[in-house]
C-alpha cells in the first residue's frame, strides 16, 4: 500500500497552493458532502496515503456501505496488476481526498489506466463502464490527480497486456500427461525466473540467460527463445506472478504457442526435487516420439 506523504499526494496538494482564485474551481462542491474515516473494510483504498474521504464520493455513492459493496468488485482487476496507478484511479474517485474542494483524476492518467486494464476486463466480459468515461475529467492543465508513473512511454515496455488466459502453476500429474502436455505445444523450455523487485505496482521478472534448456523449439529459432521468453515476462506480469507464488527465484518447465510477434506460455511446473514425475518426463522427453511424429 502506498503511505502517507507519497509523492502523488505531495505533488496535488503543492498544486492547491498554486492553483489561485475560487473563480476557476470548475469541480467545486455541488451539494454538501461530509468527511468520513476510509475503514478498513474498504480494501481497495484503505492506507492509500491518506485517511480521511468525502461521502457523496464522485461516483455518487450515498453510503459508506454502498462504497464498501462497489468498491470491492474492482479488487479482482487491481490482482491483475493491469497498470501501476489502477488503485489511485479508482481511490480518487470511490474515496475523494477530503479537501474544500472535489479533485478528480486528470483525463491522462483515465486514459493510461483505460488503455491497459480495459482490455483486462474485455477478457472476462466486461466493457470499460460509462461511468468512468475518460472524457468526463479535467484536461491536465486544470487542477486534477495526475499518473504517478513519471513516463509511460519508458515503462510501456513492462505494462502488461491481456492474454484473456489465467496463469497458474500446474500440478505434474503423471509424466505420460506432462508429455503429452509437451507434444501440444509449439514450444518446451526449462528457465529459471528471477523476481527484480517486491513492490506493490507491476512486478518485474528477469530471465536467467545462464539457465535456458531448450527442450522443444517448434517454429522458433533456439537462438530467439531466451528473448521471446523474456518479452512474455515483460508483458504478462500477472501469469508469472502467479507462477512464482511470491517466491523470489524460481526454476520452471514452461510450455505454451506462438502467436505471431509473442509467445504465450500455456502450462508451467516448477522444477523441484520432489517433482518425480516432471523430472521423469524430461529425462525420457529426449527419446519420446509425439503421436504425430509415431504416424
Amino acid at each position: 500500500p502506498l503511505r502517507a506523504g507519497g509523492p502523488w499526494l505531495l505533488g496535488l496538494m503543492v498544486r492547491l497552493l498554486l492553483w489561485g482564485s475560487p473563480g476557476a474551481w470548475a469541480s467545486y462542491l455541488r451539494r454538501s458532502s461530509s468527511c468520513m474515516p476510509i475503514p478498513h473494510r474498504m480494501a481497495l483504498c484503505y492506507d492509500i496515503g491518506y485517511s480521511e474521504m468525502r461521502i457523496p464520493n464522485l461516483l455518487e455513492h450515498e453510503s459508506m456501505t454502498e462504497v464498501i459493496q462497489q468498491s470491492s468488485s474492482w479488487l479482482p482487476l487491481l490482482a491483475r496488476e493491469c497498470h501501476p496507478d489502477a488503485r489511485i484511479f479508482l481511490c480518487s474517485l470511490f474515496a475523494p481526498i477530503c479537501l474544500d474542494r472535489l479533485i478528480y483524476p486528470c483525463r491522462s492518467l483515465c486514459e493510461a489506466v483505460k488503455r491497459s486494464c480495459a482490455p483486462v476486463m474485455a477478457c472476462y466480459g466486461y466493457p470499460w463502464p460509462e461511468i468512468l468515461n475518460c472524457n468526463k475529467f479535467p484536461a491536465d492543465h486544470e487542477l486534477c490527480i495526475a499518473a504517478v508513473s513519471v513516463d509511460e512511454n519508458a515503462s510501456s515496455r513492462r505494462m502488461p497486456r491481456a492474454s484473456c488466459k489465467d496463469c497458474e502453476l500446474e500440478e505434474a500429474s503423471t509424466a505420460r500427461e506432462i508429455l503429452e502436455s509437451l507434444c501440444a505445444n509449439d514450444f518446451a523450455v526449462k528457465i529459471r525466473i528471477l523476481r527484480k523487485n517486491t513492490t506493490t505496482t507491476i512486478s518485474d521478472f528477469d530471465l536467467d540467460p545462464s539457465r535456458v534448456e531448450v527442450l522443444k523449439h517448434g517454429p522458433l529459432l533456439r537462438t530467439e527463445i531466451p528473448s521471446r521468453l523474456q518479452q512474455w515476462l515483460d508483458i504478462d506480469a500477472t501469469c508469472a506472478h502467479n507462477i512464482m507464488r511470491g517466491t523470489h527465484a524460481g526454476v520452471f518447465v514452461v510450455s505454451g504457442e506462438v502467436q505471431s510477434d509473442k509467445v504465450v506460455v500455456n502450462k508451467a511446473y516448477a522444477w523441484q526435487k520432489r517433482n518425480r514425475n516432471l523430472h521423469q518426463a524430461v529425462r525420457r522427453w529426449k527419446h519420446h516420439r509425439c503421436p504425430e511424429q509415431a504416424g
